[in-house]
């Protein structure tokens, strides 16, 4: 993997990229999962989103290791790294309950489809049929869209679980990692700077 961009490290790239998409795709997901709403209207965004994550948390990973092996080993990179490897798991949940919330969206919006379609033929049947074409199905009668909306609605309840606990977790992993990383990176600069001047409040001067 390319270690370095213009002389230098890609992992700081990487990770800026990561940071906003991972969250990014954790809320999508979540709203998408108690959000019918949302879910409707958002359509691909959550795949989309939770695929990216996909994409770029591996190479995250990678870049970071790849950084590791060219800077002094700490306890603080430790950790962060060990952190860091925690990550794709949760995204992975993220994804599959994306793709199970697409296949929810897609049955929703056949049903809503079904819906009016069978809707605009009961009103021209209404319109041009006497009152014995007209009438209704019985009620026990087999219903192709309550067959469709069956589906969805017990797949959105494991949907949602594995949404909410994958958006959860991800989004607890990332700051873990994000705090690790700052650690990391700026506590020795922290500690090692100068301490600032003491204020002249003491009197000096040995004239009296």
């Amino acid at each position: 993997m390319l270690d370095t961009v213009f002389g230098l490290p890609v992992h700081p790239l990487i990770v800026h990229a990561t940071t906003v998409i991972v969250p990014a795709a954790a809320v999508a997901v979540l709203l998408a999962a108690v959000w019918p709403r949302f879910r409707r209207w958002a359509r691909w965004l959550p795949l989309g989103l939770a695929g990216a994550a996909l994409v770029l948390t591996p190479l995250s990973t990678e870049s970071g290791e790849s950084l590791e092996r060219r800077v002094e080993h700490s306890d603080l990179i430790e950790t962060h790294s060990q952190l860091a490897e925690g990550l794709l798991p949760w995204v992975v949940g993220l994804f599959v309950a994306a793709v199970l919330l697409a296949v929810v969206m897609r049955r929703e919006r056949a049903v809503a489809a079904l819906s009016v379609s069978r809707a605009a033929d009961g009103a021209d049947g209404a319109d041009g049929a006497d009152g014995a074409d007209g009438a209704s199905a019985p009620r026990g009668a087999f219903s192709p869209a309550r067959g469709t909306a069956r589906l969805p609605r017990a797949l959105l309840v494991g949907t949602a679980v594995l949404g909410i606990v994958a958006a959860a977790g991800t989004t607890v992993q990332v700051v873990r990692i994000g705090h690790s990383g700052a650690q990391a990176a700026w506590s020795d600069a922290v500690s090692q700077s100068p301490a600032p001047p003491a204020s002249g409040g003491d009197g000096d001067g040995d004239g009296s």
